[in-house]
């Protein structure tokens, strides 16, 4: 007996669902026999189906033809382009004349580098395959000049190069290699070959050739031919015809080889691809005469005794005759003794010459036709479509062709409906007879169509990733070839099964007529935008697009400066992701708002704060962006980014530090709104010129058109009324008479024009009443100069301008003696003095003589006055040289680096000040020896020498700075110096303020001390000390002190008010009123707070006084909110309680959706109703609370209600008794049912163990799904798998 398994019917219906049809059928038919089988008990087991009918294995992976081409990602590739004229054509390299014969390394390695080199060179596509003999067949495709090329790169670079060795005596190399290597390089060239020739200590006298053979050959020639040449010994040089040459070489240059070693004289016969007659013969003179009588004979015998034939060859035959490297010519002429001369491949001829022995000319006919019969050329008709599909992936199909026909070469020509096949007769027929049968079996269940579409859609039937045509051809099982953008073709080709062609070309005409119908649509927005919209790594547009997966967004390409952006789609879905975008964009505008503050550069650094920490604390609360000039920079504008109403907080915020940090001044001058931009002038020259000329003020004009006639000027106070002058002179000048007028003058004068400090350019204002404008670095024209103002004004100034810049026109040349010791003063540091002065006097050139001329002749060219001014400068510098003093200033160590200031920038304001030099001591080693660490020494003596004893007074060398320059300037230097010392005060401040001067982690002191530029000390805490030090410059030190002060008694005020503050008193109220008092949400305690200023506290759960409530604040404060608890605790202590019976089933209804009835019940009333909770003792118990009158009224609505809403459930309850589950029927049917027979199968995998069939109720043999399942324990432990 076999075991069987018991299943029910339903089970087994569902797993034969999974059966195949006939399977299935047969499943169907078994089932009710089966079934009746069991239940009579009386049916054979052969009936039951076996345990592989009832559940059937999953199929094995089937490995078709058709599942070996992949169609599935065939378009995630990028789609090369159809290329016209291209061709296919294997070339096949043997064995033994592999380059690379690595067998285990085949695919990578040198062979596959160089084979990626010749595609990059060439264009042509290679693919290498092995064949059986271990071949290597390369199949090349490309266009045909790149297939020619890549078949040349093979041939020299796969195929091995012969190599070859010819001796010359060492004396004659030089002549070989020529003037500079020039004769070397042209034979290489001229024969395509790599000549290595020994070093010259280097005993060998043996060149090394290589290269193919042929090249060899001349390489060879030509060396001999020049050694000849210069061998002293005898050379013969015999032209004989160029036919008779082979007789003299014999085969295989046999005959040549036995010549010369007989004779001992070098023979040198030109090679066959060599034009060349004469044969040259070189060697000892008996030697020579010998081979020549020889060459001779050979020639006349030759010539004697042969004849020729000449018979007609196809061309095409002409390489089978010659054979592969000739050899087929040479074995012919072996055999027979009789040369064939083949025309040149460029000649059109097909004649053919044998020349021999008239009795040898028939043996050399028969196989000269027998080895050009020994190869055909045949043809297969194949549509040109479908030479893909024979050529096969990567060139499968016709690789296992070639690796079995080696010989057969297979071309494909694009657009030609045939193969041609080319090689051996017998090879050529039975590759033409397996392509034909490719052929036959392809057009029998492949097929083709094209259909038309524009090229404006391919790519949407593309989709993104290839996603649409990638499932078209995986479900439809064919292939779709789309053309490139480039080729605006608008064909599409569908290859593949028939029916599925037809279905495919279904779709994609459907999917090309659902896109005509969609709409495109342009939206203009700013280029600016574009990037921000599309995001970091388009982040931001894939929302947009996720959002509308139907439109395709088209941004342009940045370089074609356009603004419009195309959607495309479903109508409704266009509109809405125009709209969705036009708000980003409306957005983004809202947000790139811009306002530039100009704001001193010194306060800058104030306005960053300690690490960024005030212009970030600005950013964040403005919600800008705010951007400050680079600290090299000289511009003072701090730019503003984001919403208008943000931007002008943020710039008021700044103007705010600014105006708190300086004595600055704002005022406002009323000027006619049509005069500003005259008053601004090009590209804001003029304005820019006044506040150049005063201090570096602001002048602010309101928004071009906005009509508002009021300028702001801030700046220093008496800058700001310079500026407020100008400005309204200049106002005036407009309104009555403006005029204005350009002149030029080359750059280098500007300087020389404006004179030291403006002085000659303001000379000539206050003579005339003109303003003139120099051009700024920013502007382009840098000769252009402008003069404004009346008309009479403008010409008075423009004529002495021109005289000024008439004489700087007028180049003379002067000397000046200096004496050689300051020379070295002027031209030190890369001549920055003459630079200097070049800038300053209109780019007089200066020369100073050689060094070692010792000569104090100095010369001076350029304009006559700036010459003469720059001489009288350059006297000035040598008088200020030779009164030069050298002065020290003695300032202890400590202090240096204070003195310098940051990056130095305190001492070059001195050295630039003062026109000094300035420099400072070594810094003192802290490991050198103290004084009283000195080593002893005996009577003073230490080395052998006697030192002086040291003055305990005297400076030390680390503390002193040695100032060089005029006296008086020194002296003037010194004072600066000193001032610089920092000094040290102490302020008294009470000891319990300490911590509030210092603020948060140290920011209130931090804050004085960047505001005050000095150091401030506290002292520790343990000392109690009420002294804080301050440590600066003596200028900043009573700022300091009195800012400090003001602190003191700010914080003393502080503190008074919060004495004041905490006031507290209680009031007594019941704890059942709290919640009333606090209210929903704490809407009023917080009004109560709020209201009154003061801080209210109820009392905490575990608190013994639960009925007080803590009043903070000001007294009068307090006791106005105590006053305000108590009227809300009378009014509650007017309320009244009632409870009333509602029936609970109408509680949810009165109650509504999250309490909105009952809500507005309370509101409504102002009362206030409590539910009984769940599990209450009495469920339709409902407490109402509030004033008597208001109690009533809601207890009268709270019964409406009720009475209502009963009417509705009882009716809901009276129709729900009539109803019936509806499966009750179902189950009691099932009550009347046997058990289920179930279903039996043989042949189950455990009928051969002697484990028991599966338990059908056992939840470990049959799990639901995530229920636990509990293993059965086991004496032996755990299973273990």
């Amino acid at each position: 007996m076999s075991s069987v398994a018991v299943l029910t019917q339903e089970s087994f219906n569902e797993h034969r669902n999974g059966l195949m049809p006939e399977q299935a059928g047969g499943a169907a038919v078994a089932g009710p026999s089966v079934a009746a089988a069991v239940a009579a008990g009386g049916e054979e087991e052969d009936t039951l189906p076996t345990y592989k009918d009832a559940f059937p294995p999953l199929p094995e992976k089937a490995m078709t033809p058709e599942a070996t081409q992949e169609t599935t990602n065939a378009w995630a590739t990028k789609i090369r382009p159809l290329k016209s004229s291209v061709i296919t054509q294997v070339f096949h390299v043997p064995l033994e004349e592999r380059k690379y014969k690595d067998l285990n390394q085949f695919g990578e390695g040198d062979q596959a580098k160089v084979c990626v080199d010749i595609m990059h060179r060439t264009g042509a596509h290679l693919e290498l395959s092995l064949a059986k003999d271990q071949g290597l067949s390369i199949m090349v495709s490309g266009k045909l000049d790149a297939v020619m090329k890549a078949r040349k790169e093979i041939v020299s670079r796969l195929q091995t190069q012969a190599s070859a060795t010819v001796a010359i005596p060492k004396e004659h190399h030089r002549f070989v290699i020529g003037k500079n290597g020039e004769k070397l390089q042209e034979l290489e060239l001229k024969t395509a070959t790599k000549i290595q020739i020994p070093r010259p200590d280097d005993p060998s006298n043996q060149i090394k050739i290589s290269g193919t053979k042929e090249g060899l050959e001349k390489a060879k020639h030509e060396i001999l031919l020049i050694s000849a040449e210069q061998d002293k010994r005898a050379v013969e040089r015999v032209n004989m015809d160029k036919v008779y040459h082979p007789f003299i070489t014999g085969a295989y240059n046999k005959l040549v080889s036995e010549m010369m070693q007989e004779t001992g004289a070098r023979i040198n016969v030109p090679p066959p691809s060599v034009n060349k007659t004469e044969i040259v013969i070189t060697g000892e003179k008996e030697q020579v005469a010998l081979a020549m009588a020889m060459i001779k004979k050979i020639y006349d015998d030759k010539k004697k005794s042969t004849t020729t034939i000449a018979v007609e060859v196809k061309k095409s035959q002409h390489k089978y005759v010659i054979g592969p490297k000739g050899n087929t010519l040479q074995e012919i002429l072996d055999r027979t003794g009789v040369s064939v001369e083949i025309p040149p491949s460029d000649s059109s001829s097909e004649t053919v010459i044998l020349r021999g022995e008239p009795d040898r000319l028939g043996q050399a006919l028969t196989e000269v036709y027998a080895k050009a019969n020994s190869y055909t050329v045949s043809s297969v008709s194949a549509p040109s479509w479908l030479h893909r599909f024979i050529i096969g992936k990567k060139g499968q199909n016709l690789a296992k062709i070639t690796q079995q026909m080696p010989k057969v070469h297979i071309e494909f020509t694009e657009g030609e409906e045939k193969i041609t096949l080319e090689g051996p007769t017998k090879d050529v027929q039975m590759v033409q007879s397996q392509i034909e049968a490719i052929v036959t079996d392809l057009i029998s269940r492949m097929d083709y169509t094209e259909i038309s579409v524009d090229p404006k859609f391919h790519r949407h039937l593309i989709g993104k990733g290839g996603v649409n045509i990638n499932r078209i051809k995986e479900v439809h099982k064919v292939t779709v070839r789309i053309p490139p953008d480039n080729e605006k073709s608008n064909l599409i080709r569908i290859e593949g099964d028939p029916q599925g062609v037809q279905e495919a070309k279904k779709e994609l005409l459907e999917l090309a007529s659902r896109m005509e119908n969609e709409r495109t649509k342009d939206l203009i927005i700013e280029q600016r935008f574009h990037r921000a919209i599309i995001g970091q790594k388009g982040e931001k547009i894939k929302e947009v697009r996720d959002k509308f997966p139907e439109v395709i967004i088209n941004f342009p390409d940045p370089a074609q400066k356009s603004d419009i952006v195309q959607l495309r789609g479903p109508r409704n879905e266009v509109e809405k992701c125009a709209k969705f975008m036009q708000k980003i964009v409306a957005e983004m505008v809202e947000n790139s708002f811009s306002v530039s503050v100009p704001i001193f550069k010194q306060f800058h650094r104030n306005i960053i704060g300690k690490g960024g920490s005030n212009i970030k604390k600005i950013r964040e609360e403005t919600n800008t962006k705010i951007d400050l000039p680079a600290e090299n920079s000289n511009s003072e504008m701090i730019i503003i980014t984001g919403k208008k109403a943000n931007c002008e907080a943020a710039r008021n915020r700044i103007l705010a530090i600014q105006k708190e940090l300086a004595n600055i001044t704002e005022i406002e001058v009323s000027i006619p709104s049509k005069l500003h931009i005259s008053l601004i002038g090009s590209k804001g020259r003029l304005v820019r010129s006044i506040m150049e000329e005063c201090g570096g003020v602001h002048i602010h004009f309101p928004t071009e058109g906005s009509g508002i006639d009021k300028v702001t000027i801030r700046g220093p106070a008496e800058e700001v009324d310079k500026a407020k002058q100008q400005l309204l002179a200049l106002a005036e000048e407009k309104q009555t008479k403006s005029h204005t007028a350009e002149l030029r003058a080359k750059p280098e004068y500007h300087k020389f024009l404006i004179g030291k400090g403006g002085g000659n350019i303001r000379k000539v204002r206050d003579s005339t009443g003109a303003r003139i404008i120099f051009p700024t670095p920013d502007d382009k024209d840098q000769e252009l100069i402008t003069v404004v103002g009346t008309e009479e004004a403008v010409k008075e100034a423009q004529r002495e301008l021109e005289e000024l810049i008439k004489s700087l026109d007028n180049v003379v040349e002067d000397t000046l003696n200096v004496d050689p010791k300051h020379h070295r003063y002027f031209v030190a540091r890369r001549g920055q003095v003459l630079r200097d002065l070049a800038d300053e006097y209109g780019g007089v050139m200066v020369s100073f003589p050689r060094t070692a001329s010792q000569s104090d002749k100095v010369s001076l060219k350029g304009a006559k006055e700036c010459v003469e001014a720059a001489k009288k400068r350059m006297l000035e510098i040598v008088e200020d040289l030779e009164a030069q003093v050298t002065m020290e200033c003695v300032i202890t160590q400590k202090f240096h680096r204070s003195i310098m200031g940051p990056k130095g920038s305190r001492i070059q304001a001195i050295t630039r000040d003062h026109n000094v030099q300035i420099k400072f001591p070594d810094r003192e080693d802290p490991q050198a020896a103290s004084p009283t660490e000195a080593p002893v020494q005996e009577n003073g003596e230490a080395n052998g020498e006697v030192k002086e004893p040291v003055d305990p007074n005297a400076p030390k060398k680390c503390d002193i700075i040695v100032i060089s320059g005029r006296k008086e300037r020194c002296e003037a230097a010194v004072e600066a110096l000193k001032a610089l010392v920092p000094v040290t005060i102490e302020v008294e401040v009470p000891f319990e303020l300490h911590r509030y001067i210092i603020g948060q982690k140290g920011s209130g002191i931090r804050k004085m001390m960047d505001e005050f530029e000095v150091n401030i000390q506290v002292p520790a805490p343990e000392q109690q000390s009420d002294k804080i030090a301050i440590t600066g410059l003596s200028t900043h030190l009573d700022r300091a002190k009195e800012g400090l002060l003001e602190r003191v008694k700010e914080l003393q005020a502080e503190q008074e008010d919060r004495a004041l503050r905490s006031f507290k008193l209680t009031i007594t109220v019941e704890p059942k009123y709290h919640p009333k008092i606090i209210g929903r949400k704490g809407a009023i305690i917080t009004t109560i707070r709020t209201e009154h200023d003061v801080n209210i506290q109820f009392p905490e759960k575990n608190d013994e006084n639960q009925d007080q409530i803590t009043i903070t604040g000001y007294e009068h404060k307090a006791i106005a909110a105590r006053d305000a608890i108590q009227a809300i605790v009378d009014e509650l202590e007017e309320m009244i309680s009632e409870d009333i019976t509602l029936d609970s089933r109408v509680h949810a209804r009165i109650i509504g959706a999250r309490g909105k009835g009952i809500r507005k019940i309370m509101d409504e009333f102002k009362v206030d109703l409590r539910f009984p909770q769940s599990g209450a003792a009495d469920p339709n118990l409902v407490t109402v609370t509030g004033r008597p009158e208001h109690v009533d009224e809601a207890i009268d609505h709270l019964l409406n209600l009720e009475e209502e809403f009963m009417v509705d459930v009882t009716e809901n309850e009276s129709k729900m008794a009539y109803m019936r589950p509806s499966g009750g029927s179902a189950a009691a049917s099932d009550d009347h049912r046997g058990p289920s027979k179930g279903f039996v199968v043989r042949e189950a995998p455990w009928a051969a163990g002697s484990e028991k069939a599966p338990d059908m109720s056992s939840s470990e043999d049959f799990p639901s799904f995530g229920a636990p399942v509990a293993t059965k324990t086991s004496p032996w432990g755990p299973k273990r798998f």
